[in-house]
């Protein structure tokens, strides 16, 4: 074994609590990075993957009906591959077990299912077999959530008749990866059913022969999708089309896509902030590393080794920490990146995914991570090859120090001696002061993030389920009723209080541009459902023209005052134009506020109803649910304490997940600069401390000297760290689409708090070990000068 590797291992033992926390830093940033990345390619593999095999649509249309024939005259449009045709109705589910009835989607499959767009995967159970009209197959995230197999019964309202319908095979889609009812802030998979029946069947039920009123259109390589939909909406629009629209805005693929989007941010920003500060940390260490050992150095050098060998061994130095590192994030990295896509799993139902650890992507960590840390050491490595032998063997001049700011201020009489050692050190060494402070605000902000997660999440659920919808239930009516209907729902034992809107599906346009949505029409005076932005502040609806959701107004480009045109997508499919009087900042989705009255103005209609909100009594909730569910006008019904904890149970595992790792990670910055910087001050220093136990100070004046410079950087670090956590707090909230939700931009007195409280119990932590050391300083050695 070499001299030099000798070297190596006696430095990395004496060492090894600082190569320890450096290699941690290295680590949290790798594992942010491959836990993240590996998340996002798994879930963008399983994607693509899947959409390929099953031969996922590119282009969706919904129209009222149309021949079957029209397919032909779909096919000639350029730039359409293939064309499939079905039917698309709603049933309601009766089920016994279940208190509320709920709506489910019913799609016809055709004889030969393998061949079609949008293949299902068949997960149990077999196909549906010609001529039997009551066989079913089911969605899997339905079937699982109700105990569903193959071979049970499952009671249906289909057109108004009540079936038994079997089911006979359980199936994945690639619609359905995420299954969401219309109107859900979260699905609910055991509240939302799929249904596939063979077409013969569906439309002899619903009076659909040779009809259709849903395509499915691939393109060709190449081919435009939004000339495709242009010429589309053309074609359907005298058979009732309701606008066609990309695989991008496919409810599933839409919800989808925004979650990638934000986990690929988040793979590139939290990582970079970790091995950002381990770069500091060894250049510090190194650095100080280097001072210490300047006679070693030149008696090195005064032997015959080059300069070139010298600094190769500073070099593998580094190179051995960045490689532990590298170790470690990898295990942690496939850790929690297996936790989190089981995570996704329970919600992202993807036949094949599975956590991929992407290699590539891994070996570019690791590179980048070395580079880092290469990078902080390539200064001191620098300057040891510069010092000459003579120069090195000789102690380092003395520093020159000058009336602190204490003195400048005339301070002095108030301040003892340890204040003046304090304030002199952090004077002499402005620039570490400040990289150290840095470095620990960048911990802090980290943490910062970890608790608006959850103080986000804590207020959006308050505003939404809270300030926004008060009402108990809310019934959605299978199409719209005089506002008598209402009526009939007051007089419900239990019912204290009943209130009717009507929702209309509409699509807006302005000029090129175009969004599909709903306008809302609320009842004058109406308590249940008030108009509010998503920090649950009301908002004034005027008595003419339409409220827009600000994010819908931007993307349309319209302002207060402009007129926007409404394709209404029920009825008659007519278009109006009508007035924008306001904006208004929603928590979710891109919708339009009018009054009732003024949404009937625009429909040409008497006023009506179609979703009704209701106060009840917890005490009757059995009685009220039985007639409800007797009642045929009733598509279904929503509890809002049921979808509270629906949203609560799916956000909060995925919440916590994060908020924990993002300050586990964070924590682990604080204690490696701390730690770092008090052993390197420590070791620089320990001649003088060591010097004044000598002469008299006790070990609680020493270590106020030492521990009060991390003290100051950490004090120092607090503002800044909360101050960039807000602003990665709004770098992040950009990274979710605004089109489908906005999370409230909330930085509590909590999140600040904690923050600051981990960071500081962090800081305390290093701070004893740093001073079980300075108990442990060579007070005889110190009697030994030093020429």
């Amino acid at each position: 074994m070499r001299a030099l590797d000798r070297k190596l291992i006696r430095d990395l033992s004496r060492l090894r609590g600082q190569m320890l926390t450096i290699a941690l830093v290295i680590a949290a940033g790798l594992a942010a990075f491959i836990s993240l990345r590996g998340t996002y390619r798994s879930l963008e593999l399983a994607r693509s993957t899947y959409y390929e095999r099953q031969r996922f649509a590119d282009v969706f249309a919904s129209l009222e009906r149309a021949p079957a024939s029209l397919s032909a005259a779909v096919e000639h449009i350029p730039g359409v591959s293939r064309v499939e045709t079905r039917i698309v109705k709603f049933a309601m589910l009766p089920l016994l077990d279940v208190a509320e009835p709920f709506r489910a989607q019913v799609l016809s499959l055709g004889p030969e299912p393998t061949q079609a767009l949008n293949r299902l995967h068949l997960s149990s159970g077999r196909w549906l077999e010609p001529g039997r009209g009551d066989e079913v197959m089911v969605l899997e995230s339905f079937a699982t959530a109700r105990g569903v197999r193959p071979g049970d019964r499952l009671p249906a309202i289909l057109n108004g008749k009540k079936r038994e319908l079997r089911v006979v095979g359980v199936a994945l889609s690639p619609e359905y990866v995420l299954a969401t009812a219309a109107g859900d802030l979260a699905p609910d998979p055991a509240r939302f059913a799929v249904l596939w029946m063979s077409q013969d069947a569906l439309a002899a039920t619903f009076q659909m022969e040779g009809a259709v009123n849903s395509l499915a259109l691939t393109l060709q390589p190449g081919a435009s999708s939004a000339a495709v939909i242009d010429a589309l909406d053309r074609l359907l629009e005298p058979y009732g089309g309701t606008g066609a629209f990309a695989r991008a805005q496919q409810p599933s693929d839409d919800t989808i896509e925004g979650e990638l989007s934000q986990l690929e941010a988040m793979s590139t920003l939290l990582p970079l902030i970790f091995l950002g500060v381990a770069a500091l940390l060894v250049n510090v260490v190194l650095s100080r590393l280097v001072f210490l050992q300047r006679p070693d150095i030149a008696t090195l050098k005064a032997i015959g080794y080059s300069d070139r060998e010298i600094g190769a061994h500073f070099f593998e130095l580094v190179i051995v920490i960045g490689a532990a590192g590298a170790l470690g994030g990898i295990a942690l990295g496939v850790y929690f990146g297996r936790a989190m896509v089981g995570l996704y799993e329970q919600y992202f139902k993807f036949p094949n995914l599975r956590f991929s650890f992407d290699a590539e992507s891994a070996s570019l960590a690791v590179l980048a991570s070395l580079a880092a840390a290469l990078a902080g050491a390539f200064g001191a490595v620098r300057r040891v090859v510069a010092l000459p032998p003579a120069e090195a063997m000789r102690p380092p001049a003395p520093a020159r120090y000058r009336r602190s700011l204490i003195e400048r201020l005339g301070l002095s009489r108030f301040a003892g001696p340890p204040l003046h050692m304090i304030v002199r050190e952090l004077e002499r060494r402005p620039l570490r002061t400040a990289l150290s402070a840095l470095a620990i605000a960048a911990s802090v902000g980290l943490m910062v993030v970890g608790g608006w997660y959850r103080d986000g999440i804590d207020e959006l659920l308050h505003n939404q389920f809270h300030e926004l919808m008060r009402e108990d239930a809310s019934v959605a009516f299978s199409a719209a009723r005089p506002e008598r209907a209402l009526g009939e729902l007051a007089h419900v034992p239990g019912v204290l209080t009943a209130e009717g809107m009507r929702v209309v599906p509409v699509r807006f346009r302005a000029g090129h541009r175009s969004r599909n949505g709903l306008i809302w029409g609320y009842p004058a005076g109406g308590e249940l459902r008030q108009l509010r932005d998503r920090y649950a502040r009301p908002a004034r609806l005027p008595p003419d023209g339409v409220v827009l959701t600000d994010v819908l107004a931007r993307v349309l480009g319209l302002e207060v005052g402009d007129e926007v045109e409404v394709e209404l997508r029920e009825g008659a499919r007519e278009r109006r134009a009508i007035s924008v009087t306001g904006l208004v900042d929603e928590a979710f989705g891109l919708q339009g506020h009018m009054t009732r009255e003024a949404l009937a103005r625009l429909l040409d209609e008497e006023p009506s109803v179609n979703f009704a909100l209701l106060r009840t009594d917890p005490a009757q909730a059995s009685v009220i649910d039985a007639r409800l569910k007797d009642m045929p006008f009733v598509a279904s019904v929503t509890r809002r304490a049921n979808m509270v904890k629906r949203f609560e149970d799916q956000s909060a595992d995925m919440v916590l997940t994060l908020s924990v790792v993002v300050m586990a990670f964070a924590a682990t910055i604080t204690v490696g600069v701390v730690y770092n910087n008090a052993r390197v001050a420590l070791s620089l220093r320990s001649r003088d401390l060591a010097s004044m136990r000598v002469l008299g100070f006790t070990r609680r004046e020493i270590s106020s000297i030492l521990l009060g410079e991390m003290a100051f950087q950490v004090l120092l670090a607090l503002p800044l760290g909360l101050w960039f956590g807000k602003l990665l707090v709004l770098a992040l909230a950009a990274t979710v689409d605004p089109e489908r939700w906005r999370m409230p931009i909330i930085l509590t007195s909590r999140s600040y708090a904690l923050a600051a409280l981990v960071a500081l119990l962090a800081s305390v932590a290093s701070a004893l070990l740093v001073r079980r050391r300075l108990d442990r300083l060579d007070l005889i050695g110190v009697l030994k000068t030093r020429e």
